[in-house]
């Protein structure tokens, strides 16, 4: 399927509409793989935008066209974007920085919280800790309390310290407090990037790195604003599709670049 003639597939109404990109002079054509992985991203919804009546004008470049009263995102320009992200991601890992990875909407959370249990990443799935980045010092502190109650329970000879009701009233603020920080539980210092999967959802979290010099990633879909990240990846963060595509490749650009970190400190340790 070329993306210069685009077949949207309707399944609901069992129609096909098509929405045509305009030539553009002197632009290459997208190669056979191109083509591959611009249908993955099409049959993942990644195209998607909100209604136009929402679009948020800088967001103008990244779409194509219209269906239905919504917008359609350009998925060359998203693949285009998502590589950037993706290189300069792979060069902060493999350099052994920090990304911390963001997403709390409902279908949103559970592609995230995979993703960073699988890489190792810090993640926060559930409502974004207001002032985890902007007064990290006082965050620490809540987090080195958290991890105080979990040792104080982490063996019966240690639980049998206290009464039964001092070991209940301790659980409970053990799972309040996981609840809130028991992903970002083993972050020592402020991360270096951010990797946002619902940029309306947290705008406080892009304004907190923002203010402390960090970089950020986003999947910033039709009604949001580019400009206030580092990288934006234009593309469809309602869908459950959209994000476990996005999450995914994540995910293995973390994997492969922290594998080849690991081989090439083995290698200098052995050469040494």
């Amino acid at each position: 399927m070329g993306l210069r003639g685009l077949i949207f597939y309707d399944i609901k109404q069992g129609m096909e509409e098509t929405t045509t990109i305009q030539e553009e002079p002197k632009e290459p054509t997208p190669s056979a793989g191109e083509n591959k992985a611009l249908e993955a991203m099409m049959e993942a919804g990644l195209h998607f935008g909100h209604k136009t009546s929402k679009t948020h004008p800088k967001m103008k470049p990244y779409i194509t066209g219209v269906r239905n009263t919504i917008h359609i995102i350009n998925l060359e320009k998203t693949a285009e974007k998502l590589q950037e992200a993706l290189d300069a991601l792979g060069a902060m890992v493999a350099e052994g920085k920090t990304v911390l990875l963001v997403g709390t909407k409902v279908q949103v959370k559970n592609a995230v919280h995979e993703a960073a249990i699988e890489t190792g990443l810090p993640y926060v799935t559930e409502r974004w800790i207001g002032g985890l980045l902007t007064n990290f010092e006082e965050m620490s502190k809540r987090i080195a309390h958290l991890k105080d109650l979990e040792n104080k329970l982490a063996s019966e000879e240690e639980a049998s310290k206290y009464t039964k009701w001092e070991r209940h009233e301790m659980q409970e603020e053990i799972n309040k407090l996981e609840e809130k920080f028991g992903g970002v539980k083993n972050l020592e210092k402020l991360p270096d990037a951010l990797f946002i999967f619902d940029l309306d959802e947290n705008e406080l979290a892009q304004k907190e790195a923002k203010h402390k010099g960090i970089q950020i990633f986003a999947v910033v879909d039709t009604n949001g604003d580019p400009s206030i990240v580092d990288y934006a990846i234009p593309a469809n963060d309602d869908a459950v599709s959209s994000i476990k595509f996005i999450a995914e490749k994540v995910k293995e650009t973390v994997l492969k670049n922290k594998s080849e970190a690991r081989s090439t400190k083995s290698e200098t340790s052995t050469n040494a």
